[in-house]
């Protein structure tokens, strides 16, 4: 039995009146998606308990079946482990985004959240604005590492790993001064780096050629989701089986690495829409080839189309999902003869509305190759509902999948 898991990251939504009342799910030509939906166990799911941060650690330890509530130590500390970063057990790593406040006269407190991914920053650029930041504010024990465009981690020995951050991509377009970290509880030291940060990057040449080229500048460092070293079991003796994980942020990559699962990089993976849809298809289909029983794939360009408020893209990355990785990837299990599963479900929606996480449940469909189910006429948010099949802990999904 092969498994093949797609994960086209926060696609769910919510009606949106450019899209006539339609979701991007319902406005997207998704035939393959909707073909088998029809004939697959197909509803919904709960990946993030309620007490949780609806964020894609979260979400994408549940779906790979480890207990966010047991497992979870904050996106950073995975992070830092597909960077390749060896934490020692007093350091914390925190995520560091460059992001875009408003290019005004105000004072550092007074700015607006313009943009968490200024503008999806290149890694060239983003990695030159790193490295201002490590001369410009040295300290024994701190040092920020460059990620993957805007995302990057700060590793700080000795920092709190459970101070409460505000994400960036949740106050797009609200002034900052309510969500900066507070000296009274403990936040003077990430304060003062965020707004030392600022003066660091907001004239750097980067951004200067950046407001040249009428692209935002990433003119401040924002310090979010903190935590420690973590620790989960083998995927393989957890489950029996063989499992590769397919994605172009280092989140994702570090749950595979933690869970002892082979990590496959796609050259051309961007974490955006411009990605390569069809080298993580082919990447599939050859850790097929290779021997691996179980391939998830994640796809993030829906969530970041969801942050940026591109409906119109985030119809067309769904499409692009359907046609060029779910459609070539069916085909070959398909043809090998093999019986084969394929779960699909977005870790968590991200409403183009509120242009952040939402704590909703998410439509799935299970499509087995050796029995037809009757499932929704095509794969929507509503219809997966209308099934009334909800899986109250997705971290419970893979036991419905996998046979031991």
């Amino acid at each position: 039995m092969k498994y093949f898991v797609l994960i086209p990251d926060g696609m769910a939504d919510r009606p949106i009146p450019q899209l006539n009342g339609k979701t991007p799910m319902e406005a997207a030509d998704k035939p393959h998606m909707d073909a088998l939906a029809k004939i697959s166990l197909a509803g919904t799911a709960m990946n993030v308990p309620a007490h949780m941060v609806p964020e894609s650690d979260t979400a994408n330890l549940a779906i790979l079946s480890y207990d966010p509530a047991v497992y979870s130590r904050g996106r950073s500390p995975l992070e830092a482990v597909s960077m390749g970063i060896e934490l020692a057990p007093d350091d914390t790593a925190i995520r560091c985004n460059v992001v875009t406040v408003s290019d005004d006269d105000l004072p550092y407190e007074e700015k607006t959240m313009v943009d968490h991914s200024a503008d999806e920053i290149t890694t060239e650029e983003a990695d030159q604005l790193v490295r201002a930041l490590n001369e410009a504010l040295p300290m024994e024990g701190r040092l920020l590492h460059t990620g993957i465009s805007y995302r990057h981690c700060l590793v700080w020995k000795n920092a709190d790993s459970k101070y409460n951050f505000e994400r960036p991509h949740d106050i797009i377009g609200r002034q900052i001064k309510d969500y900066l970290p507070k000296e009274e509880n403990g936040g003077a030291a990430f304060l003062e780096y965020m707004k030392k940060g600022y003066e660091v990057l907001n004239h750097h040449p980067v951004n200067e050629e950046r407001r040249r080229r009428g692209l935002r500048p990433a003119n401040s460092p924002w310090l979010w989701s903190p935590g420690t070293k973590p620790a989960l079991p083998s995927f393989k003796d957890k489950w029996g089986i063989n499992g590769a994980i397919i994605s172009a942020v280092d989140l994702i990559k570090g749950i595979g690495l933690c869970a002892k699962m082979e990590v496959i990089n796609v050259e051309g993976a961007t974490g955006n829409y411009s990605t390569n849809y069809t080298g993580k298809a082919d990447a599939a289909i050859d850790a097929f080839r290779r021997g691996s029983d179980l391939v998830y794939v994640h796809v993030e360009a829906p969530d970041e189309c969801g942050h940026r408020g591109e409906w119109d893209v985030k119809v067309k990355a769904i499409e692009k999902i359907d046609s060029l990785i779910l459609a070539p990837v069916f085909r070959y299990l398909k043809d090998s003869g093999e019986d084969f599963k394929v779960l699909v479900l977005p870790d968590h929606p991200t409403p183009v509305e509120i242009r952040t996480h939402s704590h909703d449940a998410v439509p799935f469909f299970l499509y087995d190759s050796g029995k037809s189910a009757n499932g929704p006429e095509c794969f929507t948010e509503d219809n997966c509902e209308k099934m009334n099949y909800h899986v109250a802990d997705g971290s419970k999904l893979f036991d419905i999948m996998i046979e031991k």
